[in-house]
């Protein structure tokens, strides 16, 4: 048993480590792309800019979803070891004094050049008045559930510890009933739609992301990270694959209703596809961890939280080179990625850090 903890761990960091280099590809896509929803943009004057779109639609589809599942797949198990009491602390240290650090320093620090570019707005009262968390987002989000399952745990007692074999058939209908709750919410949220000080950028996606915490939290007590065959990941990939060209370019050539709920059911199909997917072929595939490895994954939150800084930096930086977008995307993303992790590297060496990070 205490291997098999070993190799799910390995895995799981492996995929957190991934899913970390696709937020800052994410982000690098929005520079160059046509979706100015970044904090340094130039928007794409060529075709090439339409791959980096079609990127960040892909990439949105699933991505957090994902982070939001393995969250969830460690919040039992943590809350079982230290109590709910040490764990709402742990959750404030760990998620509370990042997001806080984001708001108060790093927030400006990323946005004072579209700031001073603009020059509409006076840099104290973009401070004062735009609390918005960029990226940290997530992290929010993810402080609100982690003690909303605390409040659960104060009122019904937990899920036993029970392998049990996750069916075809809960898939379709958990595939099923995401889409039709993500369509319905849509039609209250609509898919663009903006919480200011909140910060949401993506609210239309949040049946999306609690409904992937409480499936993390489920797959803990049931063993679903472990006995899934390693045939669903050629299954999962397949969903998604074949869900693009049924559901996604129908909702293209669509209007009205119809669109948003081939939209939805596109989304949901993908995210389920590829999170299948991704987790059981990292589970057959990069179940190791050497020292780079450890390394990366030690690092990865810290990456982050920074890697908006660097990405501006860079962006800056490479304003004056003239190419096409996609060429662009590809010579920042190349600097940033090993950047952002060696300034997580200096972030995390500073006294204290690591009790937080």
């Amino acid at each position: 048993m205490k291997a098999e903890t070993r190799t799910r761990l390995y895995a799981i960091d492996n995929l957190r480590v991934m899913l970390t280099a696709l937020v800052v590809t994410h982000h690098v896509a929005l520079t160059y792309g046509n979706i100015p929803l970044w904090y340094y943009v130039e928007p794409a004057k060529d075709p090439t800019g339409i791959v980096l779109d079609v990127l960040v639609v892909a990439d949105q589809a699933f991505f957090m979803g994902f982070f939001f599942l393995l969250s969830g797949f460690f919040t039992p198990g943590s809350h079982d070891r230290k109590g709910a009491r040490l764990f709402v602390r742990d959750r404030l240290v760990r998620l509370g004094i990042p997001l806080l650090v984001y708001l108060l320093l790093l927030r400006p620090l990323a946005g004072i050049g579209g700031v001073l570019g603009r020059g509409d707005t006076p840099f104290w009262e973009y401070y004062l008045l735009s609390w918005d968390p960029g990226p940290m987002w997530f992290v929010e989000v993810l402080l609100v559930l982690a003690l909303a399952y605390t409040g659960w745990r104060a009122l019904r007692a937990p899920l036993d510890q029970r392998p049990a074999t996750l069916t075809a058939r809960s898939v379709v209908v958990f595939t099923v009933a995401l889409a039709a709750v993500t369509f319905l919410w849509r039609l209250l949220v609509p898919t663009g739609t903006y919480w200011p000080v909140i910060g949401l950028p993506t609210p239309s996606f949040l049946p999306q992301y609690v409904a992937m915490f409480v499936l993390g939290c489920v797959a803990f007590r049931r063993g679903w990270f472990e006995t899934l065959p390693a045939r669903a990941a050629g299954l999962g990939f397949g969903l998604a694959a074949v869900a693009t060209p049924v559901l996604l370019v129908p909702s293209l050539f669509t209007t009205g209703a119809l669109s948003g709920a081939l939209t939805a059911a596109w989304e949901s199909a993908f995210a389920v596809g590829m999170i299948i997917g991704f987790t059981v072929w990292f589970r057959e595939r990069h179940n190791t961890q050497g020292p780079r490895g450890r390394f990366l994954a030690e690092h990865a939150f810290t990456v982050y939280i920074i890697h908006p800084l660097v990405l501006v930096g860079l962006g800056f930086a490479l304003s004056g080179l003239q190419t096409i977008a996609i060429v662009k995307f590809a010579a920042m993303l190349v600097l940033a990625l090993p950047l952002c992790w060696w300034l997580a590297y200096l972030v995390r060496s500073l006294p204290g850090a690591k009790r937080v990070l």
